[in-house]
């Protein structure tokens, strides 16, 4: 199970929490550089500005995750 499996490794909802209202942030910033730095016009820094705003949804998909995960008791011994 991969949300177990990040929970084991040390990542908390809080941390797919900030890393989707990051990429929001990220999602402009991508953006705007696109439209500024590139010459390929508004569509590229669309295309630019879409691709990473799709993290966003993941990453709180997988934060809800990791919070239903981490209220959840643990299983005992006997159980398994």
């Amino acid at each position: 199970m991969i949300v177990k499996k990040l929970h084991e490794v040390g990542v908390r909802s809080e941390h797919a929490y900030t890393a989707a209202f990051a990429s929001i942030g990220l999602s402009f910033l991508s953006w705007a550089t696109s439209l500024k730095a590139e010459a390929a016009g508004l569509d590229r820094a669309d295309r630019w500005g879409i691709f990473i705003g799709e993290w966003a949804p993941t990453f709180f998909g997988l934060g809800l995750a990791l919070a239903r995960y981490e209220e959840s008791p643990e299983p005992s011994e006997t159980e398994v």
